[in-house]
C-alpha cells in the first residue's frame, strides 16, 4: 500500500509514542487527521482516547476498518471519509496529526476558528517554523500573525526524513497548539482575519499602499477611513514589521463591535 494523496507514512515508534505523550490523551476525543495506516491511532487507542479519524484514501480507509475492527465495534474509534480541510469536523477535544502539506494551512486556519483543548501537529519544519515566526521580524506573514494572536506554540521534536515512509524531501516538526485568548482586544475575529490576510498579500508594499490595493476586499470607504486615521509610522510600514498590537488597532478602527 504506496502513499497517495501527499501522505508519507511515520514509521519511527519512538517518534510515535513522543506524539501521544505531548499531552494527555487518556478519557479525551481525539480528532486525527489522516491516519494512513493507523500507527498513530493504534497508540492513542492504547493511551485511553476515544478517536475520530478523517482519512481521504477510500483504500486505507478499508484498511483501518480492518485492522480496527473491534475498536470500530466498541465505539472507540469512528472512522470519517472526507477532506478534512472542507469537511464537517466531528466534536473533539484534542486534534493530533501527521498533516499532509498541501491541507496544512487550511487545516490551521479551521482550528483557530474552532473549540478546542489542544492540538498536537505534525507539518514540513519550514511550515511549523513560519507558525512560530517572531511577529514584527522579516519571517512573519499572515500564518504567524493569525496562530499567534489566538493561541501558543510550542515546538515539542523535529523528525528527520528517515521517519517515514516514503521519505519526504525535507525535516518534520511535531508542534503543541494550545488557544488562548488574543494579547490585544479584537473587536471583531472576522474583519482581524480579513485585514491581516488583506495586508500580507502586499507584503513586500507598506501598509498605504496595501490598503489601496485591498480596497475590493475590504471596501473603498474602509480604506479611506484607515488612510485618514492611522499614523504615518503605521502606513510607511510593511505588514511584516507590525506587531498584533497593530493589526488590532487597524481592525478595530473599523470593526463594528464584538458579536
Amino acid at each position: 500500500m504506496g502513499a497517495r494523496h501527499d501522505q508519507h507514512f511515520l514509521n519511527d515508534h519512538g517518534a510515535v509514542a513522543r506524539i501521544v505523550d505531548a499531552y494527555p490523551v487518556e478519557d479525551r476525543r481525539v480528532l486525527e487527521i489522516g491516519p494512513g495506516k493507523g500507527t498513530l491511532t493504534a497508540a492513542l487507542l492504547e493511551g485511553g482516547a476515544a478517536v475520530e479519524a478523517i482519512e481521504y484514501d477510500r483504500l486505507l480507509l478499508k484498511h483501518l476498518a480492518e485492522r480496527f475492527a473491534p475498536e470500530i465495534a466498541a465505539g472507540r474509534l469512528v472512522l470519517h471519509e472526507g477532506d478534512a480541510a472542507r469537511c464537517p469536523w466531528p466534536a473533539f477535544e484534542l486534534m493530533v496529526a501527521n498533516l499532509p502539506f498541501s491541507i496544512s494551512s487550511p487545516v490551521v486556519f479551521r482550528l483557530l476558528e474552532t473549540g478546542y483543548e489542544a492540538a498536537v501537529l505534525m507539518f514540513q519544519r519550514e511550515f511549523a517554523e513560519r507558525m512560530q515566526a517572531h511577529v514584527g521580524t522579516s519571517d512573519c506573514g499572515r500564518l504567524s500573525v493569525m496562530v499567534q494572536s489566538f493561541a501558543r506554540v510550542e515546538a515539542c521534536f523535529v523528525l528527520p526524513p528517515s521517519a517515514f515512509t516514503p521519505p519526504p524531501a525535507v525535516d518534520s516538526m511535531v508542534v503543541r497548539i494550545t488557544p488562548r485568548g488574543p494579547l490585544f482586544p479584537i473587536a471583531d475575529r472576522k474583519v482581524y482575519a480579513r485585514m491581516v490576510g488583506a495586508l500580507f498579500m502586499q507584503r513586500r508594499k507598506t501598509v498605504r499602499n496595501g490598503l489601496k490595493a485591498a480596497s475590493g476586499i475590504l471596501g473603498g470607504e474602509t480604506v479611506q477611513r484607515l488612510l485618514a486615521t492611522l499614523p504615518d509610522e503605521v502606513l510607511t510600514s510593511r505588514p511584516e514589521a507590525l506587531y498584533l498590537e497593530d493589526f488590532a488597532t487597524i481592525t478595530n478602527l473599523v470593526a463594528p463591535g464584538p458579536q
